[in-house]
This record gives structure tokens, C-alpha cells and sequence, in this order.
């Protein structure tokens, strides 16, 4: 009877007062994201995305467990594929209070570099349709039309939320990692990202340099940047919360 009472008492201790995270690393399994060619043991390998961002995202998920009031989540832990559907769904089954999506960028241009953050909203801004292209391409036919309609529905609920996640997430980048690596700040931006549509809730993506910058991918690949970058991502979340912790129904 002690047992049972204890470990009821340990589950309302931790959980009566978490607000929850799930970070998102983007692409996995079958889909490499990004590619860049790097030097490895003396030989040319490919480098994927998908592997970067859950390094990234481990470290994240990491330090958001050691805050009291905040609980977090992988969307993977190991290199598997997911489907957006699945991201999404996720999301619901842990009760998710926001989402947030870990990326490397690429560019035709080697000279392309920076950071960015990007939140869902509308917007007719050419360059970002880009990107928005590259990680929407698995959408098609009638998916994609529901997705869209998704996303138009999702918008006016998250959009103002997930504007304030983004200023808060991408200030403490813009403060701590961008003057110290020399990178491009390349600021908020909207974007309609299906992933974000999908997850029902507000939410950001968030791209941590471009593969394409050989300058930049040595600096994206040590583990100082990603420590740093990390903690910039952590220190912006614990800021969107906030001190207050939301209180959640026992039964």
C-alpha cells in the first residue's frame, strides 16, 4: 500500500505541473534531408541532415528534462522514418502544449549561411516558398489538398502563440550563437509548413545553418555549436513558458 501510495505521489509531483515539449528532428530513415560532403577518417562521406538535427535535438531535450516544470519528448530517438502524420500524431498522444522542429538548411548558393526561425502563418514571400517546397514535398494529391486546408484552419488558432515561441527562441540564438560563430542572422519568418499544420499546436521550425557553406557545416558539426545552440533553444522555450506552471486536472 506504501509502495502504490508513493508512486502515485511521485507521478502527481512530476506531472501535475509540466508543460510539454515535443522536439521534432527533422527527416530520418529513408529521408537523408540535406546533403554535404565532408572529410571523414580521410575519406569523402556524405553527411545527412537528418543526422545533425537529432544531435541538436538530443541536446535540447536533454536540458529541457532538468527544468522542473517542463517535459519533453523526441519524436525519434535513433535514425527511423516518420511520416508527418506520425510527427503529428505524436504530438496528440503526449498531449503536446507546443512543437518544435529541428532543420538544416541548403541553398544553391555555397555563400548561403545563417540562422532562421520560422513559424506558421501566411505570407507571399518568394524565397521562403523555397524552402516551404523542400519540406512539403512529400504531400501530394489528395493529402496535400487536406493538408493545406489544415493548415489554413490551424493558422488563426496558433499563429499569434507560435509567433511569440518563435521571438523568444530565435532572440536567444540571435544573442548567444550568431555574434560568437559569425553567422548570418536571417530573423523570423512566416512559413506553411504542413509538419507545423499538423501538429495542431503552436509551433516552430527552426534551421541551425546550411550544409551547402562549407565554412558553416565545420562550425554546425562541433560540439560547442550544437551545445550552444542547444541552450539558446532551451533558454527560449523556458522564457516562453515562462515561471508559471500550468496546472493540469487530476482526473
Amino acid at each position: 500500500m506504501k509502495l502504490i501510495f508513493a508512486t502515485l505521489l511521485f507521478i502527481l509531483t512530476v506531472n501535475i505541473h509540466a508543460n510539454v515539449v515535443l522536439i521534432d528532428p527533422g527527416h530520418g530513415g529513408e529521408d537523408c534531408g540535406a546533403k554535404a560532403k565532408i572529410w571523414k577518417k580521410k575519406k569523402l562521406s556524405v553527411l545527412c541532415e537528418k543526422e545533425v538535427a537529432l544531435e541538436i535535438a538530443k541536446r535540447i531535450h536533454k536540458k529541457l528534462n532538468k527544468t522542473d516544470h517542463i517535459k519533453a519528448y523526441l519524436t525519434r530517438t535513433i535514425d527511423r522514418t516518420l511520416t508527418l502524420e506520425q510527427r503529428a500524431e505524436y504530438a496528440d498522444k503526449i498531449g503536446a502544449d507546443i512543437f518544435v522542429s529541428i532543420h538544416l538548411n541548403s541553398s544553391h548558393s555555397r555563400s548561403s549561411n545563417g540562422v532562421e526561425t520560422y513559424f506558421l502563418n501566411n505570407h507571399e514571400d518568394a524565397a521562403v516558398k523555397k524552402i516551404e517546397q523542400v519540406e512539403n514535398k512529400n504531400s501530394k494529391g489528395e493529402e496535400l489538398i487536406i493538408n493545406q486546408i489544415l493548415a489554413d484552419l490551424v493558422i488563426g488558432l496558433t499563429a499569434p502563440k507560435s509567433k511569440k515561441l518563435a521571438y523568444f527562441i530565435h532572440a536567444n540564438i540571435s544573442k548567444r550563437v550568431v555574434p560568437k560563430y559569425k553567422l548570418s542572422d536571417r530573423g523570423i519568418k512566416p512559413a506553411l509548413f504542413y509538419v507545423l499544420a499538423l501538429s495542431k499546436r503552436p509551433s516552430v521550425l527552426l534551421e541551425a545553418g546550411f550544409l551547402s557553406n562549407k565554412k558553416e557545416v565545420q562550425k554546425v558539426l562541433s560540439d560547442q555549436f550544437q551545445e550552444e545552440y542547444a541552450s539558446a533553444v532551451y533558454r527560449g522555450i523556458v522564457r516562453y513558458f515562462g515561471k508559471k506552471k500550468k496546472k493540469i486536472p487530476l482526473f
